[in-house]
């Protein structure tokens, strides 16, 4: 059973996989501010210029001190070739276990597209702050100055 995040709440302790199969635990931001955005699927147009768009910012983020981590259900080699194909400075962790973190938010779900049903990830953006608990919640998320948006929040949190 998933729930969807609440603000205020902290996320479930359920650990990641980096690109080159490690694990990401996300107690290991502890003391920081931290966005995770979350998003369908490596190297489609939506998803690049997203996760470029965080890559760009990524200086900015880390001068509010704020770390970022896209996350999405692709595998870590994926991810591997996603990274090196876009020169992308964010990082990327693969949550493509059964009943991961995607799962418990219920940001993993059915979508439909021309009368068809599938599991999909829903493009969402949480900022946690500096405790670990989520300070704003950017559900369905439309690309375009999205990244921009989130560092203003997140330097302003």
């Amino acid at each position: 059973m998933s729930t969807p995040p609440q603000i205020g709440a902290s996320l479930p302790d359920i650990a990641l996989t980096a690109p080159d199969g490690s694990a990401v635990d996300l107690a290991a931001f502890a003391g920081r501010k931290l966005v995770l955005f979350f998003y369908p699927k490596d190297d489609t147009p939506g998803c690049t210029t997203e996760n470029k768009d965080f890559s760009d910012l990524s200086a900015q983020f880390e001068a509010a001190g704020t770390a970022l981590l896209g996350i999405s259900k692709d595998p870590p080699a994926r991810h591997e070739k996603f990274i090196a194909k876009h020169g992308l400075l964010a990082p990327l962790a693969s949550d493509a276990q059964e009943g991961g973190l995607s799962d418990a938010l219920g940001i993993w779900k059915e979508k439909s597209m021309y009368g068809r049903t599938y599991m999909g990830m829903e493009r969402t953006t949480i900022l946690l702050d500096a405790q670990g608990h989520i300070a704003r919640i950017w559900p369905k998320v439309k690309v375009k100055g999205h990244a921009q948006e989130v560092l203003e929040a997140a330097q302003a949190l």
